[in-house]
């Protein structure tokens, strides 16, 4: 996994990378209740807002850590927007965008540089 000084975490599964935020930056935001996702088949560019989030504390913007095209959305977040809060590195992802080339995920931090990072 690769981190963004923005608290997202990014995996690569096979040719797509599977974009979701912290567990850190779930908690600070409190108990989500709303994740406004994007459409799919549209291609964003690196800082586009493309998801909105709504907890009890605030509303946030998740921008698009890298260009790319969104292939496929976490449909189960409309009904269970919670689940960013119960597994937000693993069923609490977002969005999967279809990346030119994944080179540039280098130069984002590692596990262990994002909680140096955030310690």
């Amino acid at each position: 996994m690769k981190f963004t000084e923005e608290h997202e975490w990014l995996r690569v599964e096979d040719d797509l990378v599977v974009v979701g935020i912290t567990e850190h930056a779930a908690t600070q935001l409190g108990d989500i209740v709303f994740v406004e996702l994007p459409d799919t088949d549209i291609t964003v560019s690196k800082d586009d807002e493309v998801v909105v989030i709504e907890s009890v504390k605030a509303a946030s913007d998740i921008l698009a850590p890298v260009d790319g095209e969104i292939v496929e959305v976490n449909e189960a977040l409309t009904d269970n927007p919670g689940k960013v809060n119960e597994d937000a590195q693993g069923e609490g992802w977002f969005f999967k965008l279809k990346v030119e080339d994944l080179s540039v995920l280098d130069d984002m931090m590692s596990e262990a540089e994002y909680n140096t990072f955030i310690a």
